[in-house]
């Protein structure tokens, strides 16, 4: 029996507008206990910024946080899934681009959901180590 993108996805995902500071985009991520969140520009999808994409892209700059927009870490070429797309199309997608989340957006490309790697480790494998580890409480 097939599964689809829409049976795994994190709906209603957390999202910011492009001129939310990083500081601001940080306390989201550790208020809400995620790892990333989608920049938009009203309905309409402009990227996905990670916890990660915040210390590798913005930390080493000695950019001011507070006045710096999350538009500046955010990843802008994003491939995306229509939640009725099969998982396994989704896990291709991550292999071929190597990216951990993948946004989902209906047809006129408004995000609807998230689905991860971590997503899919839960529902294909949950005894994983990566199945593990997507359920554990953060160590901090």
């Amino acid at each position: 029996m097939a599964q689809y993108v829409r049976d795994i996805m994190t709906s209603d995902p957390v999202t910011v507008e492009p001129q939310t500071s990083v500081a601001e985009v940080a306390r989201i991520m550790r208020d809400r206990d995620l790892g990333a969140v989608l920049v938009t520009d009203g309905d309409e999808l402009r990227g996905l910024v990670t916890d990660r994409d915040l210390v590798v892209r913005l930390l080493p700059e000695g950019s001011d946080p507070k006045q710096t927009t999350v538009v500046g870490a955010c990843s802008e070429d994003l491939v995306t899934v229509r939640p009725d797309e099969d998982l396994d199309h989704a896990v291709e997608l991550m292999r071929e681009h190597a990216v951990r989340r993948i946004p989902v957006v209906d047809e006129e490309r408004h995000p609807v959901g998230i689905v991860s790697l971590g997503d899919m480790a839960m529902e294909r494998d949950p005894g994983s180590a990566l199945g593990d580890i997507s359920v554990a409480k953060p160590n901090a």
